[in-house]
């Protein structure tokens, strides 16, 4: 019986990633209005993208989680060509997060602070699934979350691990943690 039940966990888990790695989210059919975007830092296009959706007007705020702490506005507005009008209205660099769980946090209380009803997240294709979960698990219901991901092109080793914090944070979800 241990067997049949470790086989059927097995299949499953096998099934689960081929869907995981066929299947990454996309991104969003434009135009899209959001009262805020929020970056996730970590992977190449996020902030860009991020910034490119605040300049066309598709929200009016964004949050960039998980900067380091060494980074400075003025050095963030450089390395990525911000305009200082866009950065003194419209861009908020979040500190506190180290993780994607911390992301979710971190957003959660800009999102308090700014009185916002919908964001659009945006990170990379791979890293979508796990950091919408967490973030969901944060919200309230009534927050309107837009799923915007970054195509990329992820090594299976990249996939095969992120599948596998995915199965974990979702285990520990419906367990409660």
């Amino acid at each position: 019986m241990f067997r049949r039940l470790l086989s059927l966990l097995l299949i499953v888990w096998a099934l689960g990633f081929v869907w995981f790695a066929t299947f990454l989210p996309q991104p969003v059919v434009e135009p899209v209005r959001t009262d805020g975007v929020v970056a996730l830092t970590g992977g190449g296009g996020r902030i860009p993208h991020a910034l490119n959706v605040v300049e066309k007007g598709r929200a009016r705020r964004l949050l960039v989680s998980g900067v380091d702490r060494e980074v400075r506005p003025r050095e963030f507005a450089v390395e990525y060509e911000v305009p200082e009008r866009l950065m003194a209205c419209c861009v908020t660099l979040g500190y506190d997060a180290v993780d994607t769980r911390s992301n979710a946090i971190e957003t959660m209380r800009w999102i308090r602070e700014n009185k916002l009803r919908s964001i659009r997240l945006v990170t990379t294709d791979w890293h979508m699934r796990r950091a919408a979960l967490d973030l969901e698990a944060e919200a309230p219901d009534s927050l309107i979350i837009i799923k915007d991901a970054v195509p990329s092109t992820p090594s299976l080793r990249i996939l095969f691990i992120e599948y596998n914090k995915l199965v974990a944070r979702t285990v520990a979800w419906m367990i409660g943690w």
